[in-house]
């Protein structure tokens, strides 16, 4: 029955391992055995028992090469907005910029007071009505920014009251963004793979050939993580819960610094228009887990991102042959879908259902295209549209760490 959307690679096979002893055997899951769970309060050198009495190891992945990239670079900045001043309104700008992110170290408002950061033709704007400190902005598409004082009649005239800006994250350009992922692709060892040509399309150029793959595309968000760092997210079961990598985000700090976005698809196949996305900030880690490359987190503003559905954590084992797709953000692109393998002969299948991650047998491996910025994208069956596994490691075959270890783990918080 199928489920509704409702509403570092593995590297070389001598790579050296860790003894670490966890609390847990992937391969029992897929062969039918009791679901098993690797514990999220992880010590690297310390014994743990195992639910089956048998012992697994961690396998060490060089932290250098892990699928993340930068793709902004972050300058101080020494601005203010005062009641004192008297203008209202802030120009933040990098030229040829992606986009512009601007960073409060201090808000300081009277009661019923705002500020705004808005693009300069205001298609973008977002609204800050309370005192905060440490706050990033939400990220403004383009290469301006504009920051406004909005303030009541009679406010004090304060120079302690308003917003200070103490830097900015300056997105790259598409192409610089390309190059840095191309070069990074080169290394010996990448964390993302194109597995032949990149086979990987548009969401919007399935929209008519296979509108319900398209549909179980859109609860997977893109993240921008602390103003430079990309990575991939989704929406798992119909409460607030996201799931991504823990080598994405782990602490709940990260996840407060974190713009997720829905929505971000192209117009049309062939288009580079795209549609504008709803973004909303992270908010609190729920459970996180080195060993299963897993974190489970909330987000703001919920009720903003409820309509884009949600997808679920199946509880069987992924099987060999089995039809697949991997709707991502790959380099921070709008929703691309890997669905075709000429690797596999046409589609993306499962390559081995049993195969090793951070934990000896964690993972389901295939050869569906991903990049970097991928990391936390869902794997999903095509017939059934359960999440199989959750994308981590390229090396082709790629791989994600299987479902049911995750669900075992966390199933009581969906």
């Amino acid at each position: 029955m199928a489920v509704g959307v409702r509403n570092p690679r593995r590297g070389a096979a001598g790579r050296t391992r860790r003894k670490i002893i966890l609390a847990a055997t992937a391969g029992a899951l897929a062969v039918g055995a009791a679901a098993v769970v690797v514990p999220s309060a992880f010590a690297e050198d310390d014994p743990v028992g195992t639910a089956l009495g048998e012992a697994a190891e961690i396998l060490p992945v060089d932290d250098s090469v892990l699928g993340l990239i930068d793709v902004g670079e972050v300058e101080e900045l020494a601005e203010s907005l005062t009641y004192a001043d008297a203008g209202s309104a802030l120009e933040i700008a990098g030229p040829d910029a992606g986009y512009v992110k601007v960073h409060f170290e201090r808000l300081l408002l009277n009661a019923g007071d705002h500020v705004t950061v808005s693009s300069p033709d205001g298609t973008e704007s977002y609204t800050y009505e309370e005192s905060t400190v440490d706050q990033w902005a939400t990220s403004i598409t383009g290469d301006t920014a504009i920051v406004e004082l909005h303030r009541g009649e009679g406010s004090p005239e304060s120079s302690a009251l308003g917003v200070l800006i103490d830097k900015a994250a300056y997105g790259f350009a598409a192409d610089v963004v390309e190059g840095l992922v191309e070069e990074k692709t080169d290394q010996a060892r990448p964390e993302e793979s194109i597995c032949a040509e990149d086979e990987k399309k548009s969401s919007a150029c399935y929209r008519s050939s296979y509108p319900e793959v398209v549909e179980h595309a859109e609860p997977v968000a893109r993240l921008l993580i602390d103003g430079t760092v990309l990575c991939t997210a989704f929406r798992v079961g119909e409460e607030n819960r996201l799931l991504t990598n823990h080598h994405c985000l782990t602490e709940s700090w990260e996840a407060a610094q974190t713009e997720v976005w829905f929505g971000y698809d192209c117009v049309a196949c062939g288009s580079e228009r795209t549609n504008v996305p709803v973004k909303v900030s992270g908010s609190q880690v729920l459970a996180t887990s080195k060993p299963l490359d897993y974190t489970l987190f909330t987000v703001e503003d919920f009720s903003r991102i409820e309509r884009f559905g949600y997808l679920e954590l199946a509880d069987r084992p992924a099987k060999r042959g089995e039809a697949i797709y991997i709707p991502q953000h790959p380099s921070g692109r709008p929703t691309e879908i890997a669905m075709e393998s000429s690797v596999d002969g046409g589609n993306c299948v499962v390559k081995n259902a049993v195969y090793d991650g951070y934990v000896t047998g964690s993972d389901v491996s295939y050869y569906c295209d991903t990049e970097f910025g991928s990391s936390g994208s869902p794997v999903l069956s095509r017939d059934t549209h359960e999440v199989l596994a959750l994308h981590h490691f390229g090396g082709c075959p790629n791989s994600g760490v299987n479902a049911g270890l995750i669900k075992a783990e966390i199933g009581h918080l969906l």
